[in-house]
């Protein structure tokens, strides 16, 4: 069973920067993954803020772009989301994702956004 656990985030005022880390587990050896982040402020539908591939390509969504940054450490098998420049905006529960994908990653949006497992999530509050 694939386990993510997610660690960092917390509270910082506007401008400031955060960095999320996801840890998996439970990957089965010689099986290709799609890794992504999502977040899900109150009230809102869960959106997704990118995902990598197993090649390697790196997706944003477009409100996304520029201000976050996804890298991913294959021997440590550890997803990690670099947050600059935070908004109030960007006030949400973030959550790691994983799904079997050989080197293609689902779309954003519709049911759990295509992925199969999911971290618990961590609070991000950015106060203005």
């Amino acid at each position: 069973e694939v386990q993510l656990v997610q660690s960092g985030g917390g509270s910082v005022q506007a401008g400031g920067s955060l960095r999320l880390s996801c840890e998996a587990s439970g990957l089965i050896y010689g099986i290709s993954y799609c890794m992504g982040w999502y977040r899900q402020a109150p009230g809102e539908e869960r959106e997704g803020v990118g995902t990598i591939d197993s090649t390697g390509r790196i997706t944003y969504a477009d409100s996304m772009k520029g201000r976050f940054t996804i890298s991913k450490d294959n021997a440590k098998n550890t997803l990690a989301l670099q947050m600059n420049s935070l908004k109030p905006e960007d006030t949400a529960m973030y959550y790691c994702a994983a799904i079997q994908a050989n080197g293609w990653c689902p779309k954003f949006g519709g049911r759990s956004n295509g992925m199969a497992y999911w971290g618990k999530g961590t609070l991000v509050t950015i106060s203005s």
